[in-house]
């Protein structure tokens, strides 16, 4: 490791913890129904729209007319999104002529990215249109990340509302979030992506000829304004089949570190606008430094893995760290606080291919989707996510001091502990079952390209990243197989709505409570000793649901490679 590395690491969260503030202010703005700068714009499109969709900004909805709105919406979505994939090729806008998707792939996409998840077992610039790209995925990019804000509005809502039946409106917080805050902030962004050398054009691809004289083909597209949404709405889906690590997808610096800051800059924000509607944005805070603590040492951990590189190669008196797979123009800081970003939010865009880390430094970005990805996590989701592990945290609080728990004015009680740990136990569920299935299975194992704990890595980190929604891979695995794209799909299915349904009951249960004025007897929510408790509570939760899992994948090839073993 070294000091320039850790700078650019710190000069990065810097950026984020500015951002948090005035991007938390104009989003409460926003969904709180205010003026904001953008509303002489916007105002008329969004009374148009809710026209359009029979209801209006003064409509509001239970909490089961509001679930049920997401779930008839994204079933749309991957309805359309599957046809579009299996016509594309008697669709316009296709012209390096894209034969019709595979069923079975057709299905694991369209479910990848309406979940947000963006996992991809094809090659993008070689399996998709252009008309496919832009209407399918890209519309996807927006609609997913804003119904993850909406559910995320939804329960911040819940915390701050006393003794109602609603919690808004799920097709006004779904206009908004695209509205005022995700198309603004892409407009601009693809613009500076294209200054920067992203492409973004509809011209078939072009024919080159080398230096040797080999004819290559150069794939180009509608690049640029796919990137910026997929970063920023946290999805991760890349144009090209490298993903970030395409010179088109990101050619400098400055594109590698917008791509960084948009990951984080929604999510981060959430947390003050959770503080802003319940009245204390010290809760805000406070939970934002949660996320930072957990952040913080998943980096020093894979930056730590990563520079020290493999003890095999320094048995043989070489030195240097593990460059393998890297993103050469970045090195191994950037590489490495890339990998903890994407996984740490539901974004499964990388610079470098996880599957060349070390076991230890490939470890961490499993571990961060196999906790929910609450570290800032996807937008919405990462805040949702962690506010189930609050109210845990604060139950635990409230029995060792015999209380009944309190958070910010609201009793916690049976039901709501009930739904969150429903909630909760439904990813390790999803991803430990269908793991524990595919490595018995001959149709699974086939798929492996490596033997013993890394192999079984490959799977694991596949199911893993499918239910955290999260779309990277560790590499190794030959994933585009009706088993995997099937089960992978369902994977997605689950780990995205079988929590989400679960969050808004505990949702309406609590908007429908009194406030509960403060007292001596209260557990104080905003101080370091509550931010100690609910990391020491999500990585206890973490430790006992997947510490046997790691325990033969990554931990024991780390043990087998000091002792001089490769996989």
């Amino acid at each position: 490791m070294t000091l320039n590395g850790w700078i650019q690491i710190l000069v990065y969260c810097g950026i984020i913890i500015l951002l948090a503030k005035p991007l938390g202010g104009y989003m409460t703005r926003v969904f709180s129904g205010e003026r904001t700068f953008l509303s002489l714009v916007f105002r008329p499109v969004e009374r148009g729209l809710y026209r359009l969709a029979g209801t209006s900004d003064r409509e509001e909805q239970h909490w089961t007319a509001y679930t049920a709105a997401l779930l008839f919406f994204s079933l749309a979505g991957v309805a359309v999104l599957y046809l579009l994939q299996r016509f594309q090729g008697a669709l316009p806008f296709n012209p390096a002529e894209m034969p019709s998707v595979t069923p079975d792939l057709a299905f694991n996409t369209a479910v990848s990215f309406v979940t947000n998840t963006n996992w991809q077992a094809y090659g993008g610039e070689s399996s998709l249109s252009y008309l496919t790209q832009m209407a399918g995925l890209t519309v996807q990019n927006f609609v997913s990340a804003a119904s993850g804000i909406a559910i995320a509005v939804a329960l911040i809502r819940a915390f701050s509302r006393k003794s109602m039946q609603t919690l808004g409106n799920f097709w006004v917080d779904l206009t908004r979030a695209i509205l005022y805050i995700l198309l603004p902030i892409c407009v601009i962004g693809t613009l500076v992506l294209v200054w920067q050398g992203v492409p973004q054009n509809l011209n078939s691809y072009t024919t080159a000829t080398t230096l040797e004289g080999a004819q290559q083909v150069i794939a180009q597209g509608p690049v640029a304004s796919q990137m910026m949404i997929k970063h920023l709405g946290t999805n991760g889906g890349g144009f090209f089949n490298v993903n970030a690590a395409h010179p088109f997808e990101n050619p400098t610096a400055l594109t590698n570190l917008i791509h960084m800051v948009a990951i984080f800059a929604i999510g981060a924000a959430l947390t003050n606008v959770f503080g802003r509607m319940v009245g204390n944005e010290r809760q805000g805070w406070a939970i934002l430094a949660a996320m930072g603590v957990l952040f913080i040492a998943g980096v020093a951990v894979c930056y730590w893995a990563e520079a020290a590189g493999n003890p095999i190669v320094h048995a043989l008196g070489l030195d240097g760290g593990n460059m393998e797979g890297k993103e050469v123009r970045f090195g191994v800081a950037v590489s490495a606080l890339f990998a903890v970003i994407t996984t740490a939010a539901s974004c499964g865009a990388v610079i470098a291919m996880h599957d060349s880390f070390t076991a230890l430094g490939s470890m961490i970005p499993m571990i961060n989707m196999m906790l929910g990805e609450i570290v800032i996590g996807g937008v919405g989701a990462g805040l949702y996510g962690m506010l189930l592990f609050v109210v845990v945290s604060i139950f635990v609080a409230g029995l060792m001091v015999g209380r009944t728990p309190e958070y910010v004015g609201k009793k916690i009680e049976a039901k709501e502990v009930k739904m969150a740990m429903l909630a909760l136990l439904i990813l390790p569920l999803a991803m430990l079952g269908f793991t524990a299935v595919a490595v018995v299975l001959e149709t699974g194992v086939a798929s492996m390209a490596n033997p013993g704990p890394r192999g079984f890595s490959e799977v694991l980190y596949a199911y893993v990243s499918a239910a955290a929604n999260n779309g990277s891979a560790l590499g190794g695995l030959s994933a585009n197989t009706p088993w995997y794209n099937i089960t992978l799909g369902l994977a997605m299915l689950i780990g995205r709505f079988a929590m989400i349904v679960p969050v808004m009951a505990m949702a309406g249960s609590l908007v429908a409570k009194k406030a509960v004025p403060a007292s001596s007897g209260t557990f104080p929510t905003t101080g370091p000793l509550f931010v100690g408790l609910l990391v020491g509570v999500v990585l206890i939760f973490g430790g006992l649901e997947f510490f046997p899992a790691l325990a033969v994948g990554p931990i024991v090839e780390h043990l087998a490679t000091i002792a001089g073993q490769t996989f």
